[in-house]
């Protein structure tokens, strides 16, 4: 005991004789009430009143409902999205936004208000008002509602692109339905990839603050109190704050915005390409000194990469001069830039470094990143509700499916599809007892399906195959 009572008494005479107080520390800690004072005015919580999913077995985004066993532990959406009931009935969920607009212009999640009837927002004076949706993008799980008021708080829109890990962000939002709610921590890392389908087009902010249900769609905000991001997913194997949470950059945010305003949905770049990461095998059997970069596995035929010359077993280094450090870098950065655009990419080939020139092309906007505004419309002729596109040798030899074997679903329009989880980018394998090899072949056993009568799928999602059931609604 003396030993350890020498060992204080030295550390605070050291202490001492550098002239380091004892509450030092804690006098050098940030204090937030400012920022907290002038930014919870401007922050708003959502509810989304929707029908719940009658199968009970719906997931984050409407995930399909394949047993839980095959699905990683992953980046996963747990902000007010429960599982559905048995029984169709009506439910809210509930989330954060805020306004960044005097005339009513907010921001939330995209997956906030996914599939709502109606969207009500509570503002910080306790006055609750509906809000209409201008437009929602998936890709960016942005969506942008206008409320019908005037001279509303605003927040200040900050630089995401200045993020740098080790500073201080904060969060306002009503986790479990706490209304502004305040927390506090430290960039963890920028420019992260999301492992959710669809969501390859964001380079979020991971952080260390605590975010858990409800906090989605609530203002990530710095030291100047300026919005840097919204926040939007956590990983989680217990449904709740594990230390590690992501929030959409405010500038991949506003881009969306602006183009939700203009014309209702957002566009994005496309090389027509399907990458993975160098690994160390796959770089030495290139000749690359490093596994930086993007390996080329497949390429589009007549899309903006096979334009340019881009060929298979390629390793992209660059994106109009912005270095790609792997796979998941290049993404964002073809996302954001506008389709039509001339850039150059620099290329990795038989041990010679390329630069070729290159028009950027344009993502389909009835494709997996297809943006909405307002409901879904049900597919023209087509009682599954499920609009398919042929696959290409690269994408059958990619997937190892059989020359004529599988379509892809490139837009999900139909309740009935909805329910039962489908998304664009699922592979369809077989309709009832039918083998389906092209389109001519699903829309034919599409047309035989009979309103009110169960109908079995075999479909591919990823390295997961498995049947799923659908029910044709009796207007189709």
């Amino acid at each position: 005991m003396n030993r350890f009572r020498s060992f204080f008494v030295a550390a605070f005479l050291a202490a001492a004789s550098l002239g380091v107080s004892a509450d030092a520390g804690a006098q050098s800690l940030p204090d937030f009430t400012g920022l907290v004072a002038d930014n919870a005015p401007a922050v708003v919580s959502v509810s989304a009143t929707r029908t719940s999913d009658p199968s009970g077995r719906r997931g984050p985004h409407g995930m399909m409902p394949f047993d839980d066993d095959d699905l990683p532990e992953i980046l996963r959406r747990y902000f007010g999205q429960p599982g559905g009931p048995a029984q169709p009935r009506e439910s809210s969920s509930l989330g954060t936004g805020f306004i960044i607009s005097a005339d009513g212009y907010l921001l939330t999640n995209h997956h906030v208000i996914d599939g709502a009837d109606e969207i009500h927002v509570r503002l910080n004076d306790k006055r609750e008002l509906p809000a209409k949706l201008v437009g929602s993008d998936e890709a960016s799980d942005v969506a942008l509602l206008k409320l019908d008021a005037k001279n509303l708080p605003t927040v200040k829109i900050g630089d995401s692109a200045s993020l740098k890990p080790g500073q201080w962000v904060v969060a306002i939002g009503s986790p479990f339905g706490f209304d502004h709610s305040v927390t506090a921590g430290i960039v963890s890392a920028v420019g992260r990839s999301s492992q959710m389908q669809g969501q390859q087009y964001v380079p979020f902010i991971q952080t260390d603050v605590a975010i858990n249900p409800g906090n989605s769609g609530g203002p990530l905000l710095d030291t100047s109190g300026k919005v840097v991001g919204i926040n939007s997913q956590i990983f989680s194997n217990t449904r709740g704050y594990m230390g590690v949470s992501f929030a959409i950059p405010i500038e991949t945010a506003m881009r969306s915005v602006e183009q939700l305003k203009k014309q209702g949905y957002v566009s994005r770049g496309l090389l027509g390409v399907r990458i993975q990461n160098v690994d160390r095998d796959a770089a030495r059997a290139l000749g690359l000194p490093s596994t930086a970069g993007a390996l080329v596995f497949a390429v589009e035929p007549g899309g903006a990469a096979d334009k340019a010359g881009v060929k298979v077993q390629d390793v992209i280094l660059e994106f109009d001069g912005k270095e790609v450090a792997g796979s998941a870098q290049l993404p964002p950065l073809v996302g954001a830039t506008a389709p039509g655009q001339k850039t150059t990419l620099k290329v990795f080939r038989d041990g010679k470094t390329l630069t070729l020139p290159i028009t950027v092309g344009e993502l389909p906007r009835d494709g997996k990143t297809q943006a909405s505004s307002g409901r879904s419309e049900q597919a023209q002729g087509n009682k599954l509700g499920i609009v398919v596109e042929s696959l290409s040798a690269d994408q059958r030899r990619a997937m190892e499916l059989a020359d004529d074997e599988g379509v892809v679903i490139s837009r999900v329009a139909g309740r009935a599809a909805q329910r039962a989880g489908l998304r664009p980018g699922d592979m369809v394998l077989m309709v009832g007892k039918t083998r389906i090899g092209d389109v001519a072949a699903f829309e034919k056993a599409a047309a035989a399906a009979k309103a009110g009568e169960p109908v079995m799928l075999l479909v591919r999602r990823g390295e997961t195959t498995q049947f799923v059931t659908l029910t044709p609604d009796a207007e189709k």
